[in-house]
């Protein structure tokens, strides 16, 4: 129940997050593509990229820790 919970509150906060930054980059006017490996994106407002950066970071860095309990619980 706890990594549910965990997980829960985890996927709700960066949900969040992410609503806040579309609605804030809205009216944003610096603009530029990023490169990606096999072609280009459309172009994004920088700090739209940077906060999604540091929202998929957030998204990641939680589910690491609960990765890490189930394979202790699975261990017991």
């Amino acid at each position: 129940m706890f990594l549910f919970k965990k997980l829960l509150f985890t996927v709700i906060l960066n949900s969040f997050l992410l609503f806040i930054l579309i609605i804030g980059t809205q009216n944003s006017l610096n603009k530029v593509k990023v490169n990606l490996i096999v072609q280009e994106t459309i172009e994004l407002p920088t700090g739209f990229i940077v906060g999604c950066s540091f929202i998929l970071g957030s998204l990641l860095a939680n589910l690491v820790p609960i990765n890490q309990l189930t394979k202790k619980n699975r261990q017991n």
